[in-house]
């Protein structure tokens, strides 16, 4: 049995090594030959290049949230058209009707967040 996992052992081991070498080097590199210095400026948290002027832990407004949940249904339709399109030859007239129910759908639940005022930002 070893033979048979014995290569795929040998990869992964090899491939972690990999991996890690050039992060193992670079901290030893660093401890041996002096490059790490501490400062307070490095040491500091720092927002776009300048200080923070809020704390972090600030409440978002559900706006970036229902945005995003947004951007997620709409962008799982798109993945969901390209394979359709590309086997509709195969699926015929059925798979091109439940398409369109798909999208009539999603078309119903845009206008419904429309009206809703959800993609009015102020």
């Amino acid at each position: 049995m070893l033979d048979n996992y014995g290569p795929i052992l040998l990869f992964l081991i090899i491939g972690a090594l990999f991996g890690m070498a050039p992060v193992m080097a670079s901290v030893v590199a660093g401890k041996f030959l002096g490059l790490e210095q501490k400062s307070k400026a490095k040491e500091d948290a720092f927002e776009c290049g300048f200080a923070p002027f809020e704390d972090a832990r600030m409440k978002f407004d559900v706006r970036f949230y229902l945005v995003a949940i947004l951007f997620i249904v709409f962008d799982l339709e798109v993945a969901f058209m390209l394979p359709w399109a590309v086997a509709l030859n195969k699926i015929g007239w059925y798979g091109f009707t439940a398409m369109f129910v798909f999208l009539g759908l999603l078309v119903v639940g845009f206008i419904y967040e429309w009206k809703k005022g959800a993609l009015e930002w102020e």
